[in-house]
């Protein structure tokens, strides 16, 4: 069993931008949910994923509540864990911010980090 502050979460603000996307698609919860997940590459090392899906696989990982369900694959999650997606449409940026505490250094753009 997980410990609590261990899955991946998501704040308010970024709630209603994934709403807002999947409306633009048109598509919807239940029916899908947003992946997210971490590949090589990015001036850091590792590259954050978000992506919207409809299919599990094998070992994927659920997170969220009624309102949205997050999943992510174990191997992503090694490096997710306690993770927060928050988003932002300030003057210093816009898009989706993933505040990583397993994270020792992220590029200038904050699509990119290290372990």
């Amino acid at each position: 069993m997980m410990a609590k502050g261990d899955e991946i979460t998501i704040t308010d603000k970024a709630l209603d931008k994934v709403y807002d996307l999947m409306r633009e698609a048109n598509i919807g919860a239940p029916d899908y949910f947003l992946r997210v997940g971490v590949k090589g590459g990015g001036c850091s090392g590792l590259t954050y994923e978000l992506d919207f899906d409809n299919e599990e696989k094998t070992g994927d990982m659920q997170f969220g509540d009624n309102r949205l369900k997050i999943v992510c694959d174990m191997k992503s999650f090694l490096y997710l864990c306690g993770t927060e997606l928050d988003f932002s449409d300030g003057l210093n940026g816009k898009g989706f911010n993933f505040i990583n505490p397993n994270a020792s250094r992220t590029c200038g753009c904050g699509e990119s980090f290290a372990i």
